[in-house]
């Protein structure tokens, strides 16, 4: 069966990137891929979606709703809408930042206030502070992207050093040193949040104490 990642947010995070090292990842690992993108009508602001696909046998490039092992949302409004694609037993790892969509901006529209609750409800939750720890550690924030991706990438089955390849292979080499910091910090991260959840250091709902986390990573 492949391995299903859905990667949802706003123009302007860098989700297509973290759609390319998803798929470089899952290459160098061995697996065939297949990938699919949807951009909304703005460059920034309007709503972006890879659909990443692995396995030693991939047909579609498209995740079919209800099939997603992991959901990786930048943004809390976009992680919501693409929920309806998780699986029963998928994990949510959610960026905690919110950017209102247009209408919300303009007043016509409510941005919901109760989503990180909602999710919970429904899925396992890992929220993730992202841009406050990579401020945290003194990282630029535009490596937040690759920050989430390495909470992501320690979730999957792939080799942490085949991802510290992929990322060679994706980035730049100007912005390798930041992005592999950021990537290091985000891999850790989930590496204790998975430790703790072990240890029951999670609510009912599975959403993760993020902060009971500081001092033990």
């Amino acid at each position: 069966m492949p391995t299903n990642i859905l990667v949802a947010g706003v123009g302007g995070q860098g989700i297509l990137l973290v759609g390319k090292l998803i798929a470089r990842a899952a290459q160098l690992a061995g697996f065939q891929v297949k990938t699919s993108e949807i951009h909304g009508m703005a460059q920034r602001g309007g709503s972006v979606i890879t659909h990443v696909r692995y396995g030693p046998e991939v047909y579609s490039p498209v995740i079919a709703p209800g099939t997603a092992d992991f959901l990786l949302a930048f943004e809390k409004l976009e992680g919501r809408r693409a929920l309806p694609f998780l699986r029963p037993e998928g994990l949510i790892i959610l960026n905690d930042y919110t950017l209102p969509p247009l209408r919300v901006a303009l007043g016509l529209e409510a941005y919901p206030s109760d989503t990180e609750e909602y999710l919970a409800r429904r899925h396992r939750l890992l929220l993730v502070p992202a841009l406050a720890e990579a401020r945290r550690y003194g990282l630029d924030s535009r490596s937040v992207n690759v920050l989430l991706a390495g909470v992501l990438a320690a979730c999957t089955a792939i080799a942490r050093e085949i991802w510290e390849e992929a990322l060679r292979d994706v980035l730049p080499p100007r912005f390798l040193e930041v992005n592999q910091r950021a990537f290091a910090r985000g891999f850790d991260l989930s590496i204790t949040w998975r430790h703790n959840t072990a240890e029951g250091v999670v609510n009912q709902c599975g959403t993760s104490q993020w902060n009971a986390f500081h001092g033990k990573s």
